[in-house]
């Protein structure tokens, strides 16, 4: 099913994307952190209801997002150019030294997996970062979309895994919640979850 919302977001909230029945805004946490956050979205991305880049966004005061690849509108790298930035990816170069100084600043790449390889493969300011590579999530993690690959996960869940190690469990705790609420409230909108308050069992 595709999760491309209208351009009007009809029925829809216009923060979270989500039906206005299920809009999750007033349960949204607010995280402070050390780390800024800056999310390269792909273009095609920016109306899905799956994103869960536009919940970090909301969540994370110091999370902003970005375009890449909207047609006519070339991407410009010196957004890049700050001192002390990471890339979060997979396939980034290694990182500095564990006792090095963690990064000011991560770059955080949103999109499918080719989307986001292709900005590394189109973008070589993105391939001079230095890399954090998360290990890969558990097999029986929850998700909106199967990762074509190992260690693929939510846009989401990768910014909750990198501010684990950056900065402590604690500060991660409520993004890893708000991605299983987004779960329950998408899975919901599609009929695959009952509704709050509504008995499953009814009509047996």
């Amino acid at each position: 099913m595709r999760s491309r919302t209208p351009e009007d977001l009809a029925g829809r909230c216009p923060r979270c994307f989500l039906p206005t029945s299920l809009c999750l805004c007033a349960e949204l946490p607010s995280v402070s952190t050390r780390t800024e956050l800056l999310v390269i979205r792909h273009h095609k991305e920016t109306l899905k209801s799956t994103n869960t880049a536009r919940m970090a966004a909301l969540a994370l005061p110091r999370c902003r997002i970005i375009s890449y690849g909207s047609p006519g509108l070339p991407f410009d790298a010196s957004v890049l150019e700050a001192p002390d930035t990471w890339l979060l990816f997979p396939d980034a170069q290694q990182a500095p030294a564990t006792d090095a100084p963690a990064p000011k600043r991560l770059i955080v790449l949103d999109g499918s997996w080719g989307q986001a390889r292709r900005m590394v493969q189109r973008v070589p300011a993105l391939r001079r970062l230095p890399g954090l590579k998360l290990p890969p999530p558990l097999p029986d993690t929850r998700r909106l979309r199967r990762p074509p690959h190992p260690d693929g996960m939510s846009t989401l869940e990768a910014i909750a895994g990198a501010l684990a190690y950056l900065e402590g469990e604690d500060v991660a705790r409520p993004l890893y919640a708000l991605h299983e609420v987004m779960i329950d409230r998408v899975m919901m909108s599609r009929g695959r979850l009952a509704l709050p308050g509504c008995d499953e069992d009814d009509g047996d």
